[in-house]
């Protein structure tokens, strides 16, 4: 198993946070509304990566210190893309991902290596690599980084697309 400290996970958060900052610049209120057939438009996308709503990432894994082995319930699949967020430009939402990805390095960088090694019960992620069973350290990699990484690509996909 692939054991990380908090300092390293932060600092892949930050350099997965730059690269969606990257794939964004340049995007334009009205290319960050449309959605190619059957796929998630970039507002919808960086919608997703906030969550349910602002820090809610940040809250469940904050949830794997406050309690002894929890039960997490995840709902995977949503862009959670409310008539709020719709109004919101879509610079507003890229720095609403920037702050919570942030939050999510700072939480990092403060773990302990006993911390990082908790466990919580994770029904959703059964058939992960993740597995039912991940270690708050294997959380805040999937959550921080390869999240992060699969939508930043997806989003670079659906730019493309767009242009043709």
């Amino acid at each position: 198993m692939e054991t990380f400290t908090g300092t390293q996970l932060a600092q892949e958060v930050r350099q997965q946070l730059a690269e969606l900052q990257k794939v964004c610049a340049g995007v334009n209120e009205k290319t960050s509304n449309l959605a190619p057939s059957g796929r998630w438009s970039p507002k919808e996308i960086l919608s997703h990566l906030i969550g349910p709503k602002p820090s809610s990432y940040l809250h469940l894994l904050q949830i794997f210190i406050d309690k002894d082995t929890p039960t997490i319930e995840l709902d995977p699949g949503k862009p959670f893309f409310s008539e709020e967020r719709a109004q919101m430009s879509f610079t507003h939402l890229l720095e609403e991902v920037g702050k919570s990805y942030e939050a999510i390095a700072v939480f990092a960088e403060k773990l302990s290596d006993e911390q990082l090694v908790q466990c919580a019960h994770v029904p959703k992620l059964k058939e992960s690599p993740l597995g039912e069973h991940p270690t708050l350290g294997a959380m805040l990699k999937g959550l921080g980084v390869y999240h992060l990484q699969t939508h930043t690509e997806q989003l670079s996909e659906v730019l493309k697309e767009q242009r043709g």
